[in-house]
């Protein structure tokens, strides 16, 4: 959780915990290259969020965390998989999920090491082209930005 020009409270909040001064959540989604093609993830069917869509890793900045950090803790976690992270952004944008405004920050990242797996949060993973993974029913959004992302890492 961040807000403007504050720093971060050091607590952990819940999902849908925003404090009364403002502050708001932010999340990094992670797209992660190798070869020409991306890690598509399909969340779980016990995740009460979308269950079964298919996304890039993701997760929430942690309190006085930098968001490009925290781009490669939840790739590892998410993942399993080591990464390069390219140091600016491909894409940055406002949303509200279950009424709770959130940052979004989407940056492009190079596999560098590991086979990939799947955490909790998520029941399989792919590595696809970019119309796979719009095939695949992945958010516009987010296929837009994973073009950006495979440009951006060659």
């Amino acid at each position: 959780m961040t807000g403007s020009r504050r720093a971060a409270k050091g607590r952990r909040g819940s999902r849908g915990d925003v404090s009364e001064d403002g502050l708001q959540w932010v999340a990094v989604v992670v797209v992660i290259v190798k070869d020409g093609r991306l890690l598509a993830l399909r969340r779980a069917m016990t995740k009460d969020a979308a269950p079964g869509l298919w996304e890039a890793v993701s997760g929430r900045v942690r309190a006085g965390e930098e968001p490009r950090d925290a781009a490669a803790r939840e790739a590892l976690e998410e993942s399993g998989l080591a990464v390069e992270i390219e140091p600016r952004p491909v894409d940055a944008y406002a949303l509200a999920r279950a009424g709770v405004p959130m940052t979004v920050v989407v940056y492009a990242a190079r596999w560098a090491a590991g086979e990939a797996r799947c955490s909790e949060e998520h029941d399989e993973a792919r590595w696809v082209d970019l119309e796979g993974f719009r095939a695949l029913g992945a958010p516009a959004r987010l296929v837009e930005a994973a073009g950006r992302a495979l440009a951006a890492v060659g």
